[in-house]
């Protein structure tokens, strides 16, 4: 699968690179506690939600569907901050 980023450039969809990002938000929040194979479950998750949709994603769509599996998990502060950090 496929992404265009935000600047309009295409690059192949990394697991480790959406995990990474859960963790991130996740250690900006000390009430959820999220270890790295939940980030993975989820990152797959995703994977398998926005595969059957395009072969070609935004990053938005990806922002979008990780918010709202986090909220679906029991995360909703660190879905909070997973937004933010999209942002940046």
């Amino acid at each position: 699968m496929k992404i265009t980023k935000r600047n309009g450039n295409t690059t192949m969809y990394d697991d480790q690179k959406i995990i990474n990002s859960i963790l991130k938000a996740n250690a900006e929040v000390d009430e959820e506690e999220l270890t790295p194979k939940i980030a993975a479950v989820i990152a797959n998750e995703v994977f398998g939600a926005l595969t059957e949709k395009s072969e070609i994603i935004t990053t938005r769509e990806i922002r979008e569907c990780m918010y709202a599996l986090l909220c679906e998990k029991g995360f909703p502060l660190t879905a909070k901050h997973y937004m933010e950090y999209g942002k940046k």
